[in-house]
């Protein structure tokens, strides 16, 4: 399959906060949020409950749509995709126990989202969609929101992306009639991977890589729209 890369005064005080709201009107919805969908929920890692609040979710949706994009449901972003609801991303994000200086593997791009969450925690994301269309458009995006630590690839999400492996964590956002050993495989020792696994019913598993191989746990029961695998 052919791959494509694409990596002070009051009143002044005052008026930027104005200026602030009218930029993003969106504000007090995602930080309600965050309180009500994703913090009461369990969810308690500073760095992703700052993320969340700081990733603007209905960017990252259809114009349509964005009415509903703070609310606890996936969305459609056509191509029979979806972009997940909050919690799961967050989730998703916390049980990986990422670090500043971290380089994750994403697959599944979709809309970007969960890529713009993780690129605000980590050092380096590298993100693989293998719907060109929302590939070549997650990438822009991620120029337009001034990423510069994001690399997209349209491609085969099972083969991984090898040239920048080991990764400190994998987060896989299609579910897999079981887990890809070849992304076991682009771990470090130590290292993590979510990603969720089935068909008509699916579990959200965490991978850690060992010596050995990957030792599994099952976290909760999820539904993802099936990862593709490509010719």
């Amino acid at each position: 399959m052919k791959t494509l890369v694409f990596t002070s005064f009051l009143m002044f005080g005052l008026s930027s906060v104005v200026r602030a709201v009218e930029d993003d009107p969106y504000a007090s919805r995602r930080d309600a949020m965050v309180e009500s969908q994703i913090r009461a929920r369990g969810v308690s890692d500073p760095a992703v409950l700052e993320a969340m609040r700081k990733v603007k979710r209905h960017v990252f949706v259809a114009p349509a749509a964005r009415d509903f994009a703070y609310e606890d449901y996936p969305l459609s972003i056509g191509h029979g995709q979806t972009i997940s609801q909050p919690f799961i991303v967050a989730y998703m994000t916390e049980v990986l126990k990422l670090t500043k200086q971290d380089k994750v593997l994403e697959i599944g791009t979709g809309s970007g989202y969960q890529a713009a969450v993780l690129a605000e925690i980590v050092a380096e994301v590298y993100t693989i969609e293998i719907v060109k269309e929302l590939a070549e458009q997650s990438s822009r995006r991620f120029q337009q929101m001034g990423y510069r630590n994001i690399h997209v690839k349209s491609g085969d999400g099972f083969q991984g992306w090898k040239e920048h492996a080991p990764y400190d964590a994998i987060i896989v956002t299609a579910a897999p009639s079981e887990i890809p050993e070849e992304l076991v495989n682009q771990l470090k020792v130590g290292g993590r991977m979510v990603i969720p696994v089935g068909t008509v019913t699916q579990e959200l598993y965490l991978i850690t890589k060992t010596e050995r191989g990957g030792r599994e746990e099952k976290l909760i029961p999820v539904r993802f729209v099936p990862m593709v695998e490509g010719e």
